[in-house]
């Protein structure tokens, strides 16, 4: 490729290429439909307090290493182990990872398009209870009084309103709740009754795929062109959601709620609060998936990855208190019409982004556009996030066959995104949302923890700290003693510290996955464990291995595994001056009896 520093693999066209992926990879609907109701949960206001400290002690320092690691060998997650042999594993732990992600992702975005489709209706569909509603569809709640022990509905005899002492309220399903069951999802009861597909969705998970392989059908010189729309314009429907939001009445109330004066800053003693912050700031900058080690692989050399991390990572959590803002205020509205509070009208995950926030559209002026335009954002975020997530997949395929498959990067990706489609379908059946949301809980919370604190513990103690440090002064120049002082001390102590607390705060704390009121059988958790296992069982199994293999004394094939291979070193020759021949001399005399110096790892 002309102009590139690796013609035959390839480079960023340009640093804001490159730039607009990270941002459009690192914010995703977590940011949209999780933030805010973390925030709300959580003290409002008070919770920025947490949620910012941890993007300075653990967000921004992880975000970096990764940048780093990627940049410096220009390879993608599987490759960059070559750094440490023996952890091999963690970069397909990655890998398989991503493929569970791709597929759950692909069909929250086919939800996404459907409901942009059915936006162009008028007036919306779920506005009201329609022919595919039932009996308990009501916009209000239906209120009964208990009068001499009989119940009577609507209690209105003689123009007296029934005593609250024997008012029974009936709970009612709102009709954006049955239009999201009953009309989209068409859900059954459970796991165990998966019905046929759903072919509404299957069709829209085909166009999501679709656009995916349009995107990425040339790998990055082509999405990066597409991260130039996608990146930005999701900006832009926030910015006019946030201006419609705050115009209406009670919106003021939600965005107090929010981050205003409602705020309880003494939810700061409690220590859920710290958790909740620490764990959204991991998930939504992505550590550890290998998306940030793909993407900063394409970088030049000499590339200002520090800038990069932190520029990201700002971006990314001031993006989620924006997007906050502007759902607040809408749902302000709504409970302000409803005559409700905020927490009654407030839900996270799907229940925000398409019963509440639909809901809540619905009751304003020109309501279609509102929807289209809300829809559309979902979509293109969805979109940005699975670019990366399959580009890792891909990757890490033509990286290890470089020879076969580079040169046919379109196929390749045609045929990751085609068996993604496949392998999606079971969840676009009518037991669908319920795969969904068990992958979603299987493959991601607990073993990126695993995933991150084993990449930590490579990297950081086993490859040396100060090892890298000098790999990064090869590209960014030398810097100060002070500069350093700080990374070390959150890449030694504080950010692993961070990881390894959330992780055994997230295994202690467990609770089976439920959608909504419905429970999951025991075989359906069994089976989620399972996915977990078959992720990160690759770590101990790649080890074992390699060890297996390799020649000498245990003593001598452990030492062997934990120093980098000849394979280790930036991708160019140009680059890697004397210092690194060097320490490829480093590794063949690890096993000689001669006393020779070595440098320090830490």
């Amino acid at each position: 490729m002309d102009g590139d520093e690796i013609p035959e693999r390839g480079n960023w066209s340009n640093k804001a290429e490159n730039l607009l992926t990270m941002v459009g990879y690192a914010i995703g609907l977590g940011n949209i439909w999780r933030f805010p109701y973390l925030a709300y949960k959580n003290g409002g206001g008070a919770f920025l307090i947490p949620y910012f400290l941890m993007l300075v002690l653990c967000g921004i320092p992880l975000f970096f290493l990764e940048n780093v690691i990627g940049q410096f060998c220009s390879q993608g997650p599987l490759n960059v182990w070559r750094a440490v042999p023996l952890l091999q594993g963690v970069g397909l732990s990655m890998v398989i990872m991503n493929s569970f992600v791709a597929i759950y992702y692909n069909v929250i975005i086919a939800y996404s398009l459907y409901y942009m489709f059915a936006s162009f209706q008028s007036p919306l569909p779920w506005s009201s209870c329609l022919s595919w509603a039932d009996s308990n569809c009501s916009k209000t709640p239906t209120v009964y009084c208990n009068v001499s022990g009989a119940v009577v509905s609507n209690w209105t005899l003689e123009n007296r309103t029934c005593p609250s002492s024997d008012m029974i309220t009936v709970p009612m399903q709102s009709p954006s709740e049955q239009y999201w069951d009953r009309v989209a999802l068409q859900r059954s009861s459970g796991l165990d009754e998966t019905g046929p597909v759903v072919w509404h969705l299957a069709l829209c998970l085909l166009l999501s795929t679709m656009f995916t392989v349009a995107a990425l059908i040339k790998g990055i010189k082509s999405s990066g062109k597409v991260v130039y729309f996608t990146a930005t314009f999701p900006y832009v429907i926030i910015l006019i959601l946030l201006i419609r939001g705050v115009t209406l009445e009670g919106a003021r109330d939600g965005v107090e709620f929010f981050i205003g004066s409602q705020s309880n800053m003494t939810k700061l003693m409690e220590a859920q609060v710290w958790k909740d912050a620490a764990t959204q700031t991991f998930f939504s900058l992505a550590i550890s998936t290998g998306g940030i080690l793909t993407l900063s692989s394409y970088n030049n050399f000499h590339n200002n990855m520090f800038l990069d991390a932190a520029v990201v990572s700002i971006i990314n959590h001031v993006t989620s208190v924006f997007a906050g803002i502007a759902i607040f205020s809408v749902l302000g509205h709504m409970a302000f019409l409803y005559g409700k509070p905020i927490g009654e009208v407030v839900k996270e995950g799907f229940g925000l982004a398409f019963i509440a926030y639909p809901e809540a559209l619905s009751k304003l002026p020109i309501s279609t556009l509102w929807s289209f335009l809300f829809f559309l954002m979902i979509f293109i975020v969805g979109l940005d996030s699975q670019f990366t997530i399959l580009e890792v997949i891909t990757t890490c395929l033509s990286d290890a066959n470089p020879e076969t498959l580079r040169s046919k990067r379109s196929l390749l990706t045609i045929m990751t995104c085609g068996v993604v489609y496949l392998l999606g379908l079971p969840c676009v059946t009518r037991a669908g949302i319920y795969w969904v949301t068990l992958l979603d809980t299987f493959t991601i919370n607990t073993v990126l923890l695993v995933v991150s604190s084993t990449e930590v513990t490579g990297f950081i103690y086993i490859y040396g700290g100060n090892r890298l440090i000098k790999d990064i002064e090869m590209m960014l120049g030398k810097k100060s003693f002070c500069f350093w002082l700080w990374w070390r001390a959150c890449w030694f102590v504080i950010s692993p510290c961070i990881v390894v607390v959330i992780l055994f705060w997230s295994c202690v704390s467990f609770e089976p996955p439920t959608y909504g009121k419905v429970q999951y059988p025991d075989w359906g958790v069994a089976l989620g464990w399972c996915i977990s296992a078959f992720v990160i069982i690759w770590i101990p199994v790649v080890a074992v291995y390699k060890l297996l293999r390799a020649e000498g004394s245990p003593w001598k094939r452990l030492k062997l595994l934990c120093s980098p291979s000849e394979e280790w070193r930036p991708y160019l020759d140009i680059h890697r001056g004397e210092r690194y021949s060097e320490e490829r001399c480093h590794r063949r005399r690890a096993g000689s009896t001669n006393n020779i110096k070595c440098e320090s790892k830490f």
